[in-house]
């Protein structure tokens, strides 16, 4: 199984120039060569006479499916060139076609822009949502949870890129910063707890049509745990599982990495726990929407929940299913455009869909322009001055 991608697409640019190519300029110190970064892999400290390998990137699998290895010599002079070049080990070329330099490209820009709409939107639902005393209950409360994951994830990926992929000429073998660590974790956590609060809206929903949920502060305070406590728990074991065991480069690179899969595995089981609870949801409106066991006055209700879980279609992640199950380098194209593009706008969906059209906040937004137009203006309402003409003082 494949997680799903939260990072920038070829967020490392695998372009060799021509100093890359020819790495002699790259001395010895103190009869050693020293680690350096040529935009494909990190080459590690070696002794002079050393011959390192390294495997092709699991990178170069989303296009081709190879499983080389490229080496180097450690000389006096320093390290010299990659043996097979890259592009007969590797299956690649040495430089990338401008076709996917242009893709790679307009895929950042699409899911910046996405994110940036999505944070602003999300940011002003969050605001109405909490000013309005109305709106406050239990489903509110957590739709407001909800849209915190979807802004905090978006400020994670805007971190992340700005720390790790702020320019191409960074040296991944050396960037081993703390606040370079502590980007990419807040990132993890972030994706995690919006998975986590997917499935906590979920579970709200299978309880609503079972009529088995109680407004009750525990279920609230069980709700938050799974939602943000569960995902530090699994965090905190990964950091020390970094820190103890593989305390490489940025632990921004997890691939053939078992500790990966504390992240991974809960994120999957999340997805499939998700997918289980919706076609359970499906089954109980079948039941519940049928003429012959519905009451005339919980139809309207049934129907409402209806139409909500066809909304909720798209935040169950299902898409994630079905990619879960397929290799990395199974069309890969349309694998990011799915996870990195439609997934930015995932957060503004959530907004007009759980905000913006839903009756009540429309209701009461409505009011209280209507309040502001009286208090401006002096303007008194349609409502007023009807009720004024029906009153005989």
């Amino acid at each position: 199984m494949n997680a799903p991608r939260w990072s920038e697409p070829g967020n490392r640019r695998h372009v060799l120039s021509p100093h890359q190519r020819d790495s002699s300029h790259y001395v010895f110190v103190f009869n050693c060569c020293r680690p350096f970064w040529d935009a494909v892999a990190c080459w590690p400290q070696a002794a002079v006479g050393e011959t390192v390998r390294r495997a092709c990137p699991d990178v170069f699998s989303l296009f081709r499916n190879n499983t080389g290895s490229v080496s180097r010599n450690c000389t006096r002079g320093g390290w010299s060139g990659p043996f097979p070049p890259y592009h007969i080990a590797c299956s690649v070329d040495d430089d990338i076609p401008e076709a996917q330099r242009s893709y790679f490209a307009t895929v950042k820009l699409i899911y910046t822009v996405g994110y940036s709409i999505s944070l602003v939107v999300l940011a002003v639902a969050v605001m109405i949502l909490l000013l309005f005393r109305r709106l406050r209950c239990a489903r509110n409360f957590i739709h407001i949870q909800l849209f915190a994951t979807f802004i905090l994830k978006a400020v994670a990926v805007f971190t992340k890129d700005a720390t790790l992929f702020s320019s191409d000429d960074t040296n991944h073998c050396t960037l081993s910063t703390f606040a370079c660590k502590a980007s990419v974790v807040f990132c993890h956590y972030c994706v995690m707890s919006n998975f986590f609060w997917l499935l906590v809206e979920a579970l709200y929903l299978n309880s609503l049509l079972l009529s088995s949920f109680y407004h009750s502060r525990r279920c609230l305070w069980g709700f938050c745990l799974l939602g943000w406590g569960v995902p530090v728990f699994f965090i905190v074991l990964w950091i020390g599982s970094r820190m103890y065991f593989e305390d490489t480069e940025c632990w921004d690179i997890n691939e053939d990495s078992p500790y990966w899969w504390i992240i991974k595995g809960p994120i999957v089981v999340s997805i499939a726990v998700n997918f289980i609870l919706f076609m359970n949801i499906i089954r109980i409106l079948i039941q519940k929407l049928n003429p012959r066991l519905i009451h005339f006055n919980n139809s309207s209700q049934y129907r409402r929940l209806t139409k909500s879980t066809l909304l909720l279609i798209p935040l169950f992640g299902t898409h994630y299913m079905v990619f879960n199950f397929l290799p990395d380098y199974f069309n890969v194209y349309l694998r990011l455009c799915v996870e990195l593009c439609i997934g930015s706008f995932q957060g503004l969906l959530v907004a007009i869909l759980y905000c913006f059209l839903n009756q009540e906040v429309q209701k009461e937004v409505h009011k209280q322009w209507l309040r502001w137009q009286e208090r401006s203006y002096a303007v008194v309402s349609p409502a007023a001055k009807c009720s004024q003409m029906d009153t005989p003082f």
